[in-house]
């Protein structure tokens, strides 16, 4: 639309010429990503209605705009969850690229649910049209830390799991889950992370709990394992997000830990503020 009225304008002021207005006009649309088409279809897909209603607090399309997905590339999404992200991505990238999915690892005391996650996604690639062509691997933050193989993956991308790292094996469960990324990834592959934020004044040990984790300590962390931090993007900001609640983020939606206590008050907040962080290796 800002294209058209900037024409018009160009139009009204003399610029007649309808080789120059061509080229101007394929200069400005070139400014739009080629790859941005991809991402809004799979975000606007009917196959993953049901999970639409979140886009307003998770921004897919912006969010993996900003990371740059493209179709031809090979992707690792680390612990998908209940596919979430997956039914937009692996559409993407399904005839040209490749989708790893880094689930749980199941071990000897591991979550239940852990299984029941992994059965129920294996279930789904074996099945599910939007799945398909996914090779599962598994993750662990210190007992499975082969998510592909080495240097073969041109992005990494995890969502709101940082915290549960850092909660399970502390500064060292976050250390190696990084190292794995660095090594599955290509030189100049992409690392993107999306992270519930911590505000900076609050400490880190003292609210190990709260699922929340300080941006700064996830930029240190990544840095030390070798990424360079290529850019910082407010996408999945949420001012009205303290980040002191009573069951941490479990509190705000959409789990609401306290129930009916105060709900009206956790659904005006929304979702948590989050920080997304693109990183390159």
């Amino acid at each position: 639309m800002k294209t058209k009225i900037l024409i018009k304008k160009l139009k009204s002021t003399g610029f007649r010429s309808f080789v120059s207005l061509a080229v101007f006009t394929s200069v400005l649309t070139a400014t739009v990503p080629a790859y941005a088409s991809s991402i809004a279809k799979a975000v606007q897909s009917d196959v993953r209605a049901e999970h639409s209603a979140r886009d307003q607090y998770r921004h897919p399309q912006q969010t993996l705009e900003f990371f740059g997905l493209k179709p031809n590339m090979t992707v690792v999404e680390i612990w998908p969850g209940g596919g979430w992200y997956t039914s937009i991505i692996n559409p993407i990238v399904q005839e040209h690229g490749k989708y790893f999915a880094a689930n749980f690892h199941i071990f000897e005391g591991s979550p239940n649910y852990y299984k029941k996650s992994l059965d129920s996604f294996k279930q789904k690639v074996a099945t599910n049209p939007v799945y398909k062509g996914i090779e599962v691997t598994e993750f662990h933050q210190t007992k499975a830390l082969n998510i592909a193989p080495e240097s073969s993956v041109d992005m990494v991308l995890t969502f709101r799991n940082v915290h549960n790292w850092y909660m399970g094996d502390g500064d060292l469960g976050v250390e190696n889950a990084f190292k794995a990324f660095y090594k599955a990834l290509k030189k100049g592959g992409v690392l993107g992370v999306v992270e519930h934020r911590m505000p900076e004044s609050l400490d880190q040990v003292e609210n190990k709990r709260s699922g929340y984790m300080k941006q700064s300590y996830v930029i240190a962390a990544a840095e030390k394992a070798g990424f360079k931090l290529a850019a910082t993007s407010e996408i999945n900001a949420n001012s009205k997000d303290s980040a002191q609640h009573p069951k941490g983020v479990w509190t705000l939606p959409p789990r609401l830990a306290l129930g009916e206590e105060d709900k009206a008050k956790y659904l005006a907040i929304g979702e948590s503020d989050r920080m997304t962080l693109k990183f390159v290796k």
